[in-house]
This record gives structure tokens, sequence and C-alpha cells, in this order.
């Protein structure tokens, strides 16, 4: 039941007094809701357009999605500027009078309060009571006999703010408004249908194929030209000359088996490259995917399918193929060299045990020639050469390690461990320098995760460059550190301190950069490739000056995740 009518309260279609239309205003406030087509835009323009010309302080524009009635924009002034502001909540009595939306809502007519908190139909709405709201309009936006929004306004300054000359042109703004929402969401709807349609279009297959019961290629056609053209047998995106997928699967035996299997089981296969000929003579790569078909009994005819050309990225995965190779290369070749500076210390590290071997096996013969033999003593000496052959086979096997080639490993590496080893072969190379080398390995330190020997190939580098850089001091004490511990929750670090010169700003700033050398016969390779190492393992690698002199390199590697966890 509608409310009934008050002095101060008017209807659209009932106003007491005759509401005048401006032309020049109408064609303004037309124009400005005309020119827009972006939904964001025309709802700022109908807004700004409201407020100005009903004299508004506050206006919303609320409409209906679904079964709910949801707020799409406020309006406020501050000044002589209107703020608008997009949102996206449901409409409800925080924001306007719910008995004044419902009832426009009801009726799709026009509501104007003169004074809504005194003597109005609707003085009872809790909003109104609340904050004492004074002007209110509130108007449909109807096209062709269904609504399709509200636009609600209030001023709470002065009574009877919105007159009939303005409620006109209001009027007209709701129609204009309407339309043109409409149009705009319409717009909206076309535009993401011709984007979904393009992107459909740009990751559709490049070419349609065929193949007989033998699996040769019968037809090949382009899918823009099929479309277009009909029955052309064309491949013309790429250029494809031939393709043979008979031949490719007899050449590739791992595919086959894959496709007789799925064949049997009359299942579509997908996504397998061949290579396949242009026009021009070149090659390139093809991704294809097919479904076979029957006859009415049952007989295998042959396959149906689709192609793409995927030349750019089988290339790109070769080219990063060939890139991880040579870096490989650089890696055990800059290894190889590091090994070759310490060809006397190694051959000193196994001379030793050699010769040792050598001298307990003299004294094990004497002490046999002994009447009665002393067995003791021989017994003593044997166990010694057992060691010693122990400790040059080690040696060797080392040395094997580190310059064997092998494929990346991900493992769990004990640190502590591989740091002792490669202590161990450097030893004499270190002593030879009168470097006195110490370890400070944290017990705490779990393993982390790398590749053993590539790992000993940074530790043996770092080491061999401080022995180096601390056997050309002429004074002072001649110390290599070598320290570890555990950094962040979940990474371990390594650190190799000297007491040697130290590193000078202009040798510093290119440290790690390739092919920066300042040995007479170093290739440049060492630290940068020990540096590519740690990153590619998560971790990092900096120099820093030590104190009171020298350099400290360190670097950190993430914990192993089955011990992180």
């Amino acid at each position: 039941m509608n409310p009934p009518l008050e002095p101060n309260f008017r209807f659209g279609a009932t106003a007491s007094r005759v509401e005048h239309l401006d032309l020049a205003t109408a064609i303004k406030v037309s124009q400005a809701v005309s020119s827009e087509f972006v939904p964001e835009k025309l709802i700022d323009t109908i807004m700004r357009t409201a407020i100005e010309q009903a004299g508004a302080e506050r206006g919303l524009l609320i409409r209906p999605r679904g079964l709910e009635q949801r707020l799409e924009a406020e309006a406020t002034t501050s000044g002589d500027s209107v703020i608008v502001q997009l949102r996206d909540e449901q409409a409800g009595a925080a924001a306007l009078p719910e008995s004044v939306l419902h009832y426009v809502l009801r009726t799709g007519e026009s509501v104007i309060l003169d004074d809504a908190a005194a003597r109005s139909a609707f003085a009872e709405d809790p909003y109104i009571q609340e904050r004492q709201t004074r002007s209110i309009l509130c108007l449909p936006l109807i096209i062709q006999g269904q609504l399709n929004g509200v636009v609600y306004l209030e001023n709470n300054l002065t009574h009877g703010a919105f007159a009939p000359d303005r409620t006109a042109i209001l009027k007209l703004l709701a129609s204009q408004a309407a339309i043109a929402l409409e149009n705009a969401t319409l717009s909206q709807a076309l535009r993401e249908s011709e984007q979904r349609f393009r992107d459909y279009a740009e990751t559709a297959s490049d070419w349609y194929w065929e193949t007989d019961a033998d699996h040769k290629v019968t037809r090949m056609k382009d899918y823009e030209q099929l479309r277009a053209l009909g029955r052309l047998p064309l491949t013309s995106r790429i250029g494809l000359a031939r393709w043979d997928f008979a031949e490719d699967l007899e050449s590739q035996p791992e595919k086959w088996e894959l496709h007789r299997s799925m064949l049997e089981a009359r299942q579509p296969f997908r996504d397998f490259v061949y290579p396949a000929v242009r026009f021009d003579g070149s090659l390139t790569y093809v991704k294809v995917s097919g479904k076979p078909y029957f006859d009415a009994k049952g007989n295998f005819l042959g396959y149906r399918g689709t192609g793409n050309d995927v030349d750019a990225a089988v290339r790109a995965d070769q080219a990063e193929a060939a890139l991880r190779q040579a870096q490989a290369e650089l890696v055990h070749l800059a290894r190889v060299t590091t090994l070759g500076e310490l060809v006397a210390s190694i051959a000193h590290e196994v001379n030793q045990p050699i010769a040792a071997t050598a001298t307990n096996a003299q004294a094990a013969l004497r002490w046999l020639r002994f009447d009665p033999p002393k067995l003791d003593e021989v017994q003593r000496t044997l166990e010694r050469i057992v060691r010693n052959a122990a400790r040059a086979g080690d040696v060797v096997q080392r040395i094997r390690n580190l310059v064997k080639k092998a494929p990346l490993r991900d493992d769990r590496v004990d640190i502590n461990a591989a740091i002792r080893e490669v202590v161990e072969l450097t030893r004499s190379e270190a002593m030879k320098n009168g470097v006195l080398v110490r370890t400070e390995l944290a017990d705490s330190v779990p393993p982390v995760r790398g590749d053993r020997v590539e790992l000993q190939q940074v530790i043996l580098n770092l080491v061999i460059n401080a022995v180096e850089a601390t056997s050309a001091l002429t004074e002072g004490p001649r110390e290599l550190q070598i320290v570890t511990g555990r950094t962040e929750p979940d990474h371990a670090l390594v650190a190799v301190r000297d007491t040697g010169p130290g590193l000078a700003p202009a040798i510093e700033q290119n440290l790690f950069k390739a092919f920066h050398t300042t040995k007479p016969n170093g290739l440049g390779l060492g630290l940068s490739i020990c540096r590519s190492i740690v990153e590619s393992r998560g971790g990092r690698m900096w120099a820093t000056a030590n104190t009171p002199r020298g350099a400290v390199f360190q670097f950190t590697l993430p914990i192993h995740p089955e011990i992180a966890t």
C-alpha cells in the first residue's frame, strides 16, 4: 500500500508545480552522459552531473545485481568540488532510507521530500530519524519499462532543495543515464566477448591434419584458410611444406610405443613434438595432438588432429641446454686449472704416504730377520703401511672426484666434512708457503643442499686464493682461517679469512666478473664460477675486508629441505 500523500511529499507523476526544462541545460546534460562508454567514467559523469544539477550534498547510485540492490557509487561535496567513489556493497539502512528505496523499486516512481524528518510519510525510517535528513530526491532509472537502477540524492542544509526546475533536469538525466548505463554494460560485455574470441584465436591450433590407417598424412589445412575458403590444403601460417607423422613415429621408438599403446586403448594423444620442413627448406618444430577415428565395424581409419608451430619454444630450450652445457664446461675447466696449480703439492701429498710405505716395508723385513722374528713390531709396521696406503688412496680419489665430469647432483652435503677434505688436499701447499691453516667448524651446521664436488671446488678456489695472497707477505703472521656457522633459520655460512694484503677498491668492484684476474696466468673465471655455483643453489657470495688486515670471502647455502623442516 502506498504511503499517504503529504504536502512536502511529491511523486514524479503527480507534482503540484509545473516543472520547466531549460533547453540549454538539457542539451549539456544529455551530451555529458551520452559521450561516455566506459562504465567507470560514465558512472563518475552521472554522479557529478546529478550532484551539480540538483544542488545535493550527497548522492548514491544503486543498481540491481541478481536479487540484490548493490551500491555502485557514492558522490559527496567538499567545498566546490565533487568526490565520486566507486563502491561495491549491498545497499542497506546505513547508506540511505530503505523505505524510500523500496517504494521507488516497487512503484517505479520518483520520490521528492522537501523536509523528510519533519512531516514526510517516511519520517519513521531509522536513517531519517537518526540523521534528521531534510531534502531527499530518489529517481528510478528505467529503460524500456525495466528498472535499471536508482539515483538517491540528499541535502541536509535546507528543506525544499530540489525545486521543480531542477527535478525536470534530473528526470532527463535519469532517463539518459538508464540508456547510457545499459549501453555501457552491453559495450563492456561485447569488448570482453571480443577479447575472449581474440584469446581463443591467438591460442588456437595453427593447422589441422589427417592421416590414413598407415599413419601417413593425407591432408593438412590452415584453420584460418579452412574457415574462409573451405578445402585448401595449405598451412600458410607457418609455411609448412612437409611433415611425416609415420616417419617421425618410427624414428622415435619411445613415442611409437606410447602412441601404439594409446591407439590400442583408443585414446587421443597430446602434444607430441616433431621436426618438420618449411617451404624454404629450413627445419622447424611442430607440436601435434590427434584422435583416432574408426569405421562402423571398429576398423582403424586414421587420425585427425591439430598442430602448432613451437619452433621458437624448442629453439629456446635448445639454446638453454647449450648454455648449461657451456657453463658446465667452464666450471670443469676452472676446476682442472685450479688443480693444475696444485700439481706440486698434490704430488707431495701422494709421495709422502708412498715413501712412508716403502720405509715401513723395509723396517718390517728387518724385524722378520731377527731370530726369533719380532712379530709385534712387524704387525705395528704393517698397520702403518695400511694407513699410509689408505691415505694415498684418499688423495687420489679426491683428485679423481674433482677432475671427472658428472651430472649435477642435489644431495645432502656435510659442508664441514667437505672443508676438511679440501684442507687435507691443500695442506702441503699451505706449508710450502708458510701459511698456518686453522678451522672453526661449528657442530650445529646441518647438511646443506648441493653437489659435493662443486662445493669443494668453491672452497678449494677460496683456499688457494687466500694461500697465494698471504704468502706474498714479507712481515706479520701468515694465517688462513675457515669458519662455519648457521645464519638465519635456514642457511649455513662459510667464511674464509686471510691476513694477506686485502682488496684494493679497484679490484673489489670487479672481483666476481668473468675473465677479470690479477694472476699473470689466471683465466679470470674462478671467483665468477664460484659465485654462480653458490647462487644456483639459492645462496649468495660476497667479499669484505678482514680485521686488522686481509680479506674475508663468505658464502651462504640453504640447508637441505629435509633438515630444515
